[in-house]
């Protein structure tokens, strides 16, 4: 009977739709000239200015005989000059914001887990005048302290206003900012302190308990500078030959040796920046060496493909500040005058981990115009959508299929569909706050169905990146008008792309119909090379008629409007016992879409004709699919249980079946494994993928046995 009703609906809703095209075609057309749409998403967008198809490529706004792009603004050479620059004209414009925490209680779970939940207030905004004086007391009193000009400083802490007025200090003063995540294990820590020889650590109070432990492990520590809220650290847990004040005390000893006007010295674009520790997805964690004309030609290209950036927009900040991603879209949003609220992943929206049920999340106060995103958080918001949908009753779960499809139709033609987001898509779009412009997304490839899903349901073009820490997160990213899904854009003004034949896995840049190959970016992006690590450098750097290049590993497909997609890793295609080819990273992104997938890894090995995959639940999902089984238990018993894995792992083949993979890649062994994979526990980075070799070394013996049955 639900059926039937559902499809009496879809059947009178197909009617209006015709009769309202009907009605308003001519008009719309006349007004939104859809055409022109699609003739600017079609548009040729990049040319190898070498007439070569391995290339090198360049954004048709430069083609061969310009410069490519190195910088924002033209009296503007390092980064202290960007903010410098932002100060004198938006000085009274609010800069960073922070919200108050009112409460936080424990909360009993049913698992009998106990979480911590808060209740927070308003933001409270400093200026971009409050902002700069709190720099330049802070840098100045780091410089009383025995901090010496072009010598390495660490900040080891949580994404936060106090983290940037920190970095923004050390760009003034010339301090290279050493960056650690703030989830490292304490031998990474150890590692990235003595390997880059900082005397100075500025690190949140909640993090100083880690460094605590291991203080004996790095003899050339003399000063701590505490920041945030928090209990402050006992200065008994700490070595005598120590240091330990917090940022407020740092800012009133530089507000006093201001007055004396400590001179300054100025950074050089060629200046050491950042030395920039990698989450360490494939091994101990590179030091990646980014000058001031590296992070300033990377922000010039990326700040063109964000359409009127400026002081009306307000940016979310809650992605890690150790991570290029983060740091250059922060830095990009303050030369613009933009301003930026903090957050966290766990307080982002009213339904994230840590906010108590009824209160309001982040998203839900700041209101944001400008968001970046890795595919996780967005494959989330896909999937809570969705299971919301379908606990609906049957009108309204058929009214918003229909309007979905109905809008992803328009979409793909050039059209709008006002009216529909007007009345059905706006709630969805209060998730995010109701107010997202556009969304940057980075860090790993977006499924197509996900990049979609963000286009009709949040209202908003979703720019899909593409970019490395050796790049400075520039590389390439598609354009506003671009309504194809899948790639990653054209190069940007600040570089150039290359496609390297890469035999061994049968690609190269003569391949029909596209040319294919291993992508090299160069440019005044890439980074000077790995701090202390010459054979690494030499093996990913390379110079080609006089530009530096990054060779990343990465396989790409030069689409014939000049545009890039990622096809491959030569990392993640392994040959299986047969001689087939698997690529791994594709399989998961294609899986990791079924409903009842948190989290996923692939396992495949030249020893075995198979592949195995490990997942971790979404733990309603899973339960309901047990109890249609008829099987019942706890979380734990669920993920034993071999009808439940049996059934799941044949929805991932159903799945895969669907997205066009290889029969033969298809895992055949699954493992269900009911803790969450965090960055905490080593196996995932800060942006959650994979660590594959902690990985297999973790389920080293579920590995074998997966293999032996």
């Amino acid at each position: 009977m639900a059926n039937l009703l559902e499809k009496m609906v879809i059947g009178l809703l197909e009617v209006v739709g015709c009769v309202y095209e009907l009605i308003v075609f001519v008009p719309y057309y006349v007004v939104y000239k859809p055409y022109k749409k699609m003739e600017r998403s079609q548009r040729i967008k990049s040319k190898s200015i070498s007439g070569h198809p391995g290339g090198p490529y360049r954004a048709v706004e430069v083609g061969g005989d310009q410069r490519l792009a190195t910088s924002l603004f033209e009296d503007c050479i390092t980064l202290d000059d960007l903010l410098k620059r932002a100060v004198q004209l938006y000085s009274s414009y609010k800069c960073l914001g922070t919200r108050d925490l009112l409460s936080e209680e424990d909360e009993m779970q049913s698992n009998g887990k106990v979480f911590k939940k808060v209740i927070m207030g308003e933001y409270r905004w400093i200026t971009y005048e409050e902002a700069f004086t709190k720099v330049t007391h802070f840098g100045s009193g780091l410089l009383a302290l025995g901090q010496k000009p072009k010598k390495n400083i660490l900040i080891y802490c949580d994404t936060k206003a106090e983290w940037m007025i920190a970095a923004q200090a050390c760009f003034k003063y010339n301090f290279p900012v050493v960056t650690l995540y703030a989830t490292l294990g304490k031998e990474a820590v150890v590692h990235g302190v003595n390997e880059s020889e900082v005397t100075h650590i500025i690190v949140s109070t909640q993090l100083t308990s880690k460094l605590k432990d291991i203080m004996d492990k790095m003899p050339n520590v003399t000063h701590i500078i505490y920041i945030g809220g928090g209990k402050s650290p006992r200065k008994s847990d700490f070595p005598d030959s120590v240091q330990l004040r917090s940022m407020e005390d740092v800012e009133v000893i530089g507000a006093q040796t201001d007055n004396l006007r400590t001179p300054v010295t100025k950074p050089s674009p060629d200046d050491l920046a950042v030395i920039m520790y990698t989450s360490g997805s494939t091994g101990v964690p590179k030091g990646v060496l980014i000058s001031h004309k590296n992070l300033m030609s990377g922000i010039a290209g990326q700040c063109q493909k964000i359409v009127g950036l400026g002081p009306k927009d307000v940016y979310v900040g809650y992605l890690p500040l150790a991570h290029v991603l983060e740091l250059g879209a922060e830095i990009s949003c303050l030369a613009h005058g933009a301003c930026i609220g903090y957050s966290s992943a766990l307080t982002l929206t009213d339904n994230s981990s840590k906010i108590k049920k009824g209160s309001k999340g982040d998203l839900s106060v700041l209101k944001p115009t400008l968001m970046a995103a890795v595919p996780m958080i967005m494959d989330r918001l896909y999937k809570g959508v969705w299971e919301k949908v379908n606990m609906g009753g049957s009108f309204s779960k058929a009214l918003f299929e229909w309007a979905y499809e109905y809008k992803k139709s328009r979409i793909e033609k050039g059209y709008h569909t006002p009216l529909l987001d007007k009345y059905i898509f706006s709630k969805v779009s209060t998730v995010l706050g109701g107010r997202i412009r556009m969304m940057l997304s980075g860090g790993a490839p977006l499924s197509e169905k996900t990049q979609r899903f963000m286009n009709i349901c949040f209202r908003c073009p979703v720019l899909q990146g593409y970019g490395l820490t050796e790049t400075c997160g520039a590389g390439t990213i598609s354009e506003v008008d671009d309504i194809s899904t899948g790639r990653v854009g054209a190069p940007l003004i600040c570089c150039e792309i290359r496609l390297r034949d890469w035999p061994e896995g049968n690609y190269t840049s003569q391949d029909k119909p596209y040319p294919r190959g291993e992508i090299l970016v160069g440019g005044g992006n890439i980074v000077q090379g790995y701090h202390k690590m010459p054979e690494k450098t030499k093996e990913d750097f390379t110079d080609i008629d006089g530009t530096w290049y990054f060779c990343s590993g990465d396989i790409g497909q030069m689409d014939p409007d000049g545009c890039l997609r990622v096809i491959d890793r030569k990392k993640d295609l392994v040959k299986l016992q047969g001689g087939e080819y698997v690529a791994v990273g594709q399989l998961e992104t294609v899986l990791k879409m079924v409903p009842v997938v948190e989290q996923i890894y692939v396992h495949a090995d030249s020893n075995h004709d198979f592949t195995v995959v490990f997942i971790v639940p979404n733990n309603k999902h899973l339960e309901d699919l047990a109890e249609s089984l008829g099987v019942s238990g706890e979380l734990e018993d669920l993920c034993k249980d071999k009808k439940v894995e049996s059934e799941v792992l044949k929805k991932l083949t159903e799945a895969g079946i669907k997205g066009d993979l290889e029969r033969f890649s298809l895992p055949k062994k699954l493992k269900i494994c009911p803790e969450p994979w965090m960055p905490e526990s080593g196996l995932v980075t800060d942006s959650f993928k994979v660590k594959r070799k902690d990985f297999v070394e973790h389920y080293k013996k579920d590995i074998e046995e997966m293999y032996k049955k």
